[in-house]
């Protein structure tokens, strides 16, 4: 299902260096929960689905704030193939952003336009570094 492992794998590592970098090095000692979100959405509902994540992972940044990142993106040859890179300060911001009425909304708006899903957690490599590299972001 995931076409050419590699080009995504790479960019999204790197894209958890950043991201994760805008939380402090405590907190990543404390747990930071890492994951990327592997979804494939039935092609008839994409423009649909794309307005809704984008306002669920705006409410979770702007109203959580144990939520790091909630960063979609989508596969530029694929665009159907949705890729969500997500960071929360603890496991317990995690369990927390689930019971979310933003969080519930997409999941119960969104359940039939999704073909699979498939969560993948992750460890940061580099903690130290991270910071760092955020830093170097301004928009």
């Amino acid at each position: 299902m995931i076409r050419n492992v590699k080009n995504i794998i790479v960019p999204l590592l790197l894209v958890v260096t950043i991201i994760a970098g805008h939380n402090t090095g405590s907190a990543q000692q404390k747990g930071m929960m890492i994951r990327i979100s592997e979804i494939v959405i039935h092609p008839e509902f994409l423009d649909e689905y794309k307005r809704i994540l984008t306002e669920e992972s705006s409410d979770s940044i702007r109203l959580e704030p144990g939520v790091v990142a909630i960063f979609p993106m989508f596969e530029k040859e694929h665009p159907t193939e949705i890729r969500i890179l997500e960071i929360y300060a603890t496991r317990e911001a995690y369990e927390s952003h689930l019971k979310t009425p933003h969080f519930q909304k997409y999941k119960t708006t969104t359940l039939n336009m999704v073909k699979s899903l498939k969560l993948v957690d992750m460890t940061e490599i580099d903690p130290e570094t991270m910071t760092k590299i955020f830093k170097k972001l301004k928009r």
